[in-house]
């Protein structure tokens, strides 16, 4: 089920015994890496608690249409646009008949009217109410209307009957769940990225930088989002907004983005050093503002910053690793040479002299050396680019 990490749940319980059922379900999406919104109706609130779904998804669960503590963080529609895929499970007969009216009563309901994501129901009910014509018709016309229905299966029921009207197994539910999404690239894998460069301080006023922006190391992290992995950035000072779904970690300077880069790489499949991060910094921090004075000339005494890439890399366990190699001049012969020296499996050489795929430029090009390849990713925007580098990562990766 790894094509379900980050992927965005809505789950919506009904009012019928199957509902201690959804407990079960909840915990299968969140083991599988989803993030699960949890909406009951009334009646479901009578056969489990809220309490109890909160705990196993770690969220808050929505109970009232009108409540405004809700409407104050996530709003119906919020939540109604939040949403990959909405499963309702149990479907009870009721709420298939209020569905396929168009009625928008209670959160369930209107939620399925405001949203454009795929509409799932799992029915549980008596196997008469199941056969009864009334139901027969709403589902038929609700099938009409691209509304999906997993079972019922049929056995022994809770009153004793047996017949079609078994809501289907939780495990069965999450599977067809995730075989609703793509088998994306990188699916169950975590990938952290450095991006943007780090600022190393002079004093309480002043440091050393440079022209790094962030927008590939970002690029790169939305990529792989959209590949289905799931992605943290280190990032150094930037003016670009977290993409969605990634965890972002804010840093200042190298020392700072190491320590943040080793706190959990042991959970990482694919490391992608992407920032620029500063090779030297001030030997000394001076506590107050360097005074200028009289002289026409300042010497600052410089030391080696880690190489954050290369510590990575030279872990017995170490993750997948790929650098960058952002150069002025002779760029595939530095490439190689750090590709050698550093132990990684992958580096991506960026002519930064080139003002169309500089630092802050929005396009750029870039040449993937390995071992025993090389290719060409020629000039077009980091958006694409990022794209087509986490293809070719993903495709190294999974050979």
């Amino acid at each position: 089920m790894q094509r379900l990490t980050n992927k965005r749940i809505i789950l919506g319980i009904t009012g019928g015994i199957a509902a201690y059922k959804s407990a079960e379900l909840t915990r299968f999406y969140k083991s599988a890496g989803a993030d699960v919104r949890i909406v009951m109706t009334h009646a479901a609130t009578q056969f489990i608690t809220s309490l109890t779904l909160q705990a196993l998804s770690g969220n808050t669960v929505h109970t009232s249409l009108l409540d405004p503590e809700a409407e104050a963080g996530m709003g119906h529609i919020e939540l109604a646009r939040w949403a990959d895929i909405i499963v309702i499970a149990p479907a009870s007969a009721d709420f298939m008949a209020r569905l396929e009216s168009g009625m928008a009563n209670d959160l369930l309901t209107t939620l399925c009217l405001a949203t454009d994501a795929p509409l799932v129901l799992a029915p549980a009910m008596n196997q008469a109410m199941w056969r009864s014509a009334h139901t027969q018709k709403n589902l038929k016309l609700l099938e009409q209307r691209d509304i999906t229905f997993w079972g019922p299966a049929s056995g022994e029921q809770a009153c004793g009957d047996v017949g079609p009207g078994r809501m289907l197994e939780p495990i069965d539910i999450a599977l067809l769940t995730a075989q609703r999404f793509s088998n994306l690239s990188l699916s169950g894998k975590t990938v952290h990225i450095t991006a943007g460069p780090t600022r190393e301080a002079i004093d309480p006023v002043r440091y050393i930088s440079n022209h790094s922006s962030g927008k590939m190391g970002y690029a790169i992290a939305q990529a792989a989002i959209e590949a289905g992995a799931k992605v943290k950035i280190i990032s150094g000072p930037v003016n670009i907004p977290c993409p969605d779904r990634v965890d972002c970690v804010q840093v200042e300077s190298a020392d700072q983005m190491l320590a943040a880069v080793l706190t959990d790489i042991d959970e990482c499949d694919i490391f992608i050093g992407c920032a620029a991060v500063a090779d030297f910094k001030p030997a000394v921090l001076a506590d107050n503002k360097l005074k200028k004075g009289t002289s026409a000339t300042m010497t600052l005494e410089l030391v080696k910053n880690p190489d954050i890439v290369a510590t990575v890399a030279a872990r017995s366990n170490k993750p997948f690793t790929v650098g960058f190699a952002a150069e002025t001049q002779n760029l595939l012969e530095h490439a190689r040479a750090k590709l050698s020296s550093k132990n990684l499996d992958l580096i991506a050489a960026n002519d930064v002299a080139n003002a169309e795929t500089g630092f802050n430029a929005d396009s750029n090009a870039l040449t993937l050396i390995s071992a025993d390849d090389q290719q060409h990713l020629a000039l077009t925007s980091k958006t694409k680019l990022a794209q087509q580098l986490v293809a070719h990562i993903a495709e190294l990766v999974n050979r």
